[in-house]
């Protein structure tokens, strides 16, 4: 673990405003995932994951598949505070042409995009096979994929998690992001998850949960992962939706939509003083 807690949580500050900042020049666009997963990402990109921005397609990278394609804002501003591309093009964001749509495409040409997301439960099935890949190969390249907790709730990502168990795929780590809320309210009443735990361990996958927005215990449960398994691992990382704008936390309503130019300066000024 490179950098300080201090200086990631800095770092997640900034994706959070830069995620705000792309939103409201969009008008539309995905507020409340993306900004309960900033912290997520930061240690992902800052403190976990072998990968180089100057070397996008570098052969010995780790891959990080995000399967829950409509938090791309808080994944293109990841990426471009990592140096994959300049920080002002955040701004360009679901424009016709830009290279940062409404979900990741390989097909725009932006760099450190593995996967074309937006279907939901597609991510672990391709995570399963970039990892059954790299044992053929007798490499060690770990696959990172990012599932929402309302995407659970997709038939397909229980066969790639029966798959992943049965093959003892050990290089592969799941993170679902648990913040209780998809878009048409609690994930515990559209389609009840609960038992998760149990679930994913009757899958034949080691299972830690975590506060997903502490940086300390993020960093601790990655590190602890780092030590290595011989099942496949899932992080079931308990965040908040819109985390950082207090009048946003918790609202499922903040989903799927995009701030005010006005809202904008008022959740930026709430997050510098955080």
């Amino acid at each position: 673990m490179e950098n300080s807690i201090e200086h990631l949580r800095n770092i997640a500050r900034s994706i959070r405003i830069w995620v705000i900042k792309s939103l409201a020049e969009a008008g539309s666009g995905h507020l409340g995932g993306s900004l309960g997963l900033a912290d997520v990402f930061t240690m992902l990109y800052f403190n976990v994951l072998k990968h180089d921005s100057q070397n996008p397609a570098w052969p010995g990278r780790d891959r990080f598949i995000l399967s829950i394609g409509h938090v791309a804002p808080v994944f293109y501003s990841t990426l471009a505070h990592a140096g994959y591309f300049p920080l002002e093009e955040l701004l360009t964001l679901r424009k016709l042409g830009s290279r940062l749509q409404g979900h990741p495409g390989k097909e725009h040409g932006l760099p450190g995009i593995e996967l074309s997301a937006g279907s939901l439960g597609q991510g672990l099935s391709v995570s399963v096979g970039l990892s059954l890949g790299f044992r053929l190969d007798g490499l060690d390249n770990k696959v990172y994929c990012l599932l929402g907790d309302g995407e659970l709730q997709e038939g397909s990502v229980w066969e790639a998690a029966m798959a992943a168990g049965h093959y003892h795929l050990n290089h592969l780590i799941a993170i679902v992001d648990r913040n209780g809320l998809q878009i048409d309210g609690s994930t515990e009443k559209v389609m009840r998850l609960e038992p998760l735990r149990q679930k994913w361990e009757a899958f034949g996958w080691e299972v830690t949960e975590c506060d997903g927005n502490n940086m300390e215990e993020l960093s601790f449960i990655f590190g602890k992962l780092a030590q290595g398994s011989s099942k496949p691992q899932v992080v079931i990382a308990k965040t908040v939706m819109g985390k950082g704008v207090s009048t946003i936390e918790g609202d499922y309503r903040w989903h799927g939509k995009a701030p005010t130019r006005a809202e904008a300066e008022r959740f930026i000024e709430e997050i510098l003083n955080i």
